[in-house]
């Protein structure tokens, strides 16, 4: 079956419009926006083209010249040797095909071969040619229930298309929901009336007209809870703000909350409206029409008192871990929440290598509703390690 590399407008149109085509009729399905995807593969947009990154993208077709199949390879200069510097790893992400071995393993090759060209000697997918927090891993478990923004809906089957190549499970990626006023545990009351007795401590959530203070705050805090953890990039002030910028449209300031030890930032749990609730009325276009319809589709959904926000990241500095600011943080929180209206909430994807972090949304009575898995195949002869275990 014919190999399209995906090297024109019309390419890169037929590349998204594969997934809106092959799973529009799946009650579960929201895709992602085009605009998103594109970014991804311009360098203009996307630093790691800057840093060294490469990509390439292909369409496979049928004997009609209709797509069955896309696929995306890339290297991340920043991140090939982050887990093991004696086993450069290239990724593939933006897998979709129809229920075909044979076409998804042509798929394989060609990326594959494309890796192993560029001295890769293992590959992670599906993944991105970017950060976690989007486009990573493929769905195994939760096929009823819409995606969060940000993550892809996959059929059943891809799962089977991925081992059966060789694909072997490197990490579980688990998507975790509870009802937003489900009572907390009485010691998380206790941990937040202390904190708030000794006045040192304080609790707060973000203001929209302090933008400045917002990133400096965030980029302090993330940088010491996450900027060491193999994988992840200790984050620039620069885009430290540029995501205060791009979050600007879309944030409810009640949903980014952060403790303070006298004045000093020391933990933060960020939150947004879960975005997929509004952009599943708009459609993949976030053209004028698009932006239009999602101003008015923003505004609708805001009103609501039935909302759900998706949890995206929250972190405690290092000197303040293990002492209950968290709890306390997530107990002051609730409460904003509910006047708010949000009545559901699902947790960004916790990887299985992170038990602490599992720890924490089992204490809080979240459950897990959704997994997806990342694979890692070996080019080389060597036994096969699972992603480390963050301690």
């Amino acid at each position: 079956m014919p190999l399209l590399e995906v090297n024109s407008a019309t390419r890169q149109r037929q590349f998204c419009a594969l997934p809106h085509r092959l799973h529009r009729h799946e009650p579960a399905y929201i895709g992602p926006l085009d605009n998103e995807v594109e970014a991804v593969f311009d360098p203009t947009k996307n630093q790691l083209f800057a840093a060294g990154g490469q990509a390439q993208r292909w369409l496979l077709t049928n004997e009609r010249g209709e797509v069955i199949g896309r696929i995306a390879a890339f290297v991340n200069a920043l991140t090939a040797t982050a887990t093991d510097a004696t086993l450069p790893t290239g990724g593939i992400g933006f897998f979709e095909c129809i229920n075909d071995q044979a076409a998804a393993n042509q798929l394989f090759e060609v990326a594959c071969a494309w890796l192993r060209g560029r001295g890769m000697l293992a590959v992670d997918g599906p993944i991105n040619f970017g950060d976690r927090d989007r486009f990573w891993g493929v769905l195994i478990e939760g096929f009823d229930r819409e995606p969060n923004y940000g993550m892809f809906w996959h059929p059943a089957y891809y799962q089977k298309l991925f081992e059966n190549y060789g694909f072997q499970l490197y990490f579980k990626q688990y998507t975790c929901h509870r009802p937003v006023e489900m009572p907390l545990h009485p010691s998380f009351h206790q941990k937040l009336a202390g904190f708030e007795a000794t006045g040192e401590y304080r609790f707060t959530h973000a203001r929209q007209a302090e933008p400045e203070k917002l990133a400096q705050d965030f980029h302090h805090v993330y940088n010491l809870a996450w900027g060491r953890h193999a994988g992840v990039k200790p984050m620039t002030m620069a885009q430290a703000r540029n995501l205060v910028r791009e979050m600007k449209p879309v944030l409810d300031e009640r949903l980014l909350a952060f403790a303070y030890h006298h004045d000093q930032p020391v933990a933060f749990f960020l939150s947004l409206p879960e975005l997929n609730q509004i952009f599943k009325h708009i459609g993949h276009r976030l053209n004028l029409p698009g932006k239009l319809r999602f101003l008015w589709q923003r505004w609708r959904y805001m009103q609501r008192r039935d909302k759900k926000l998706l949890g995206i990241i929250y972190g405690v500095i290092p000197d303040y871990q293990g002492k209950g600011v968290d709890q306390a943080l997530l107990t002051w929180e609730q409460q904003r929440f509910i006047e708010a209206g949000y009545q559901t909430i699902e947790m960004n994807w916790i990887g299985d290598f992170n038990p602490r972090m599992l720890v924490t949304t089992r204490s809080i009575g979240a459950k897990i509703v959704k997994t997806h898995a990342t694979y890692r195949k070996l080019f080389v002869d060597r036994p096969f390690e699972r992603y480390p275990i963050i301690r």
